[in-house]
This record gives C-alpha cells, sequence and structure tokens, in this order.
C-alpha cells in the first residue's frame, strides 16, 4: 500500500462520523492513540484523534509522519470565528497558520517560532483549494480561506477575541491545534491543510454555543468536507 493521507480529529464526535467510511481498516495502537489505517474511496488513508491541543496535535502528526510514513495531513475540526463575516456555520480553510500565544520576544519578534525565522506556516495550495471546492459543494453557508490562529486557550469572551483581532486583524478564526500540525508538517517537509468549521463566535457564550454544535452539527460537516475530498480528488 502506498503512504496514506492522515486525516485527524480533534473531536470523538468527527472521528466517528469519519470512521465508517474507511475500508478494511486495521486499529494500530501506538502512543495512547488509536490510528485506523485502512482505504476511503480507494485511497490509503489513516485517522485518528488527536486531544485538544498543541501538545496533543503535534504528537499525533509526528506519529503519522514516523509511524506510517503519512504523505500528506488534514486536520479537521471547529474554531471560533474572529473576522467580522465569519459565522457560525460557516467553514474556513487555513492558506496559513500561526500561533497567536507563542512570544519569545525580545529575543525573537513577536509570533515567530524560536530558531525558524518564521511565523506564518502556509498550508499545501493544492490541497487547501480541494478541501475549499469539497467545503462549498457539503453546503457551507460560506467559505473563507485565509489565516487561522491556535492556542493553548480556549477563547471565550468577547475582550479576548478583541484583543487577537487588535494583534492579528487577519486572522479568520482561533483555534488550538491547527499551528503545531503544520510545525510538524513544515519539519517533516510533507503537505498539511487545515479545515474548521465555526462553532461559535469566540466570546463570551462560546462554551454555550460550542457544545450544541459539535453535538448536532460538526461531524456531519466534517463528513460531508472529508467524503467529497477522497472522492473528487487524487490526494496521492
Amino acid at each position: 500500500m502506498s503512504p496514506p493521507l492522515a486525516i485527524v480529529s480533534a473531536m470523538h464526535e468527527e472521528l466517528r462520523a469519519l470512521l465508517p467510511l474507511v475500508q478494511a481498516a486495521r486499529v494500530v495502537r501506538l502512543g495512547g492513540r488509536e490510528f485506523h489505517h485502512g482505504q476511503m474511496h480507494g485511497q490509503p488513508v489513516v485517522l485518528a484523534l488527536s486531544g485538544i491541543g498543541k501538545v496533543a496535535a503535534s504528537a499525533t502528526a509526528v506519529l503519522m509522519m514516523q509511524a506510517f510514513d503519512a504523505r500528506a495531513l488534514v486536520f479537521t475540526g471547529v474554531a471560533g470565528g474572529l473576522a467580522p463575516g465569519v459565522r457560525v456555520g460557516d467553514v474556513v480553510v487555513a492558506r496559513e497558520l500561526l500561533h497567536h500565544d507563542m512570544d519569545a520576544s525580545p529575543l525573537f519578534p513577536r509570533f515567530e517560532v524560536p530558531l525558524t525565522g518564521r511565523a506564518r506556516f502556509a498550508a499545501d495550495a493544492v490541497l487547501a483549494d480541494a478541501l475549499a471546492v469539497a467545503a462549498a459543494s457539503a453546503g457551507a453557508p460560506r467559505v473563507h480561506e485565509g489565516l487561522i490562529v491556535s492556542g493553548d486557550s480556549f477563547v471565550a469572551s468577547a475582550a479576548q477575541s478583541a484583543a487577537l483581532r487588535a494583534l492579528l486583524p487577519d486572522a479568520l478564526a482561533v483555534e488550538m491545534e491547527g499551528a503545531a500540525a503544520a510545525q510538524v508538517c513544515a519539519d517533516f517537509a510533507r503537505p498539511f491543510a487545515v479545515v474548521r468549521t465555526i462553532s461559535d463566535r469566540a466570546d463570551d457564550d462560546a462554551h454555550v454555543d460550542f457544545a450544541a454544535f459539535i453535538q448536532h452539527t460538526a461531524s456531519a460537516t466534517t463528513r460531508a468536507i472529508v467524503e467529497h475530498l477522497m472522492v473528487h480528488t487524487r490526494t496521492a
């Protein structure tokens, strides 16, 4: 079997929605995680639940590269909307990822990952294009493309969101894993893409909106996007 496409989900609900699409799956347990290795619409894939946060995402991405020689990685999940026009139910496809909580100043510029010379990690253009088409075909109300920012905190107040917008005015959405997976993929020189469904507006009601959205909407959206990607795009 040729090297698989890695598909990583941050939430149990999303992974459960994707697993029925995998044929001839075998489960490999490694690093406290279950990796589901098989085929999806004739293409080799390996699926896993990362867990929440940047360390969890990094560990999962490293295992995908080292243990399965994943040829590319797609990270799915939900995010809080930051830009004014990014609303609940919309989909954001990352063109760039950034750690909004990285600050090694004054040794390095704010947001720059030390010793890399970069703050932003560019997603693979071909994969991102395919995900944007898949999201539109899956019925997302609006599909946005641009900067997604990541950090190890759940942004759940209007004040936090306003502070992020002031620092990073082009940021479309905020989440807790994408930039970490992007950094690992950059280290391994593997293509990556991140697609997020907007579950809340990262404001004072975020914790309420988030729980309801995950339960009723996010998993179906993720399944539709991933299935369209695999049916209509050769990811090899």
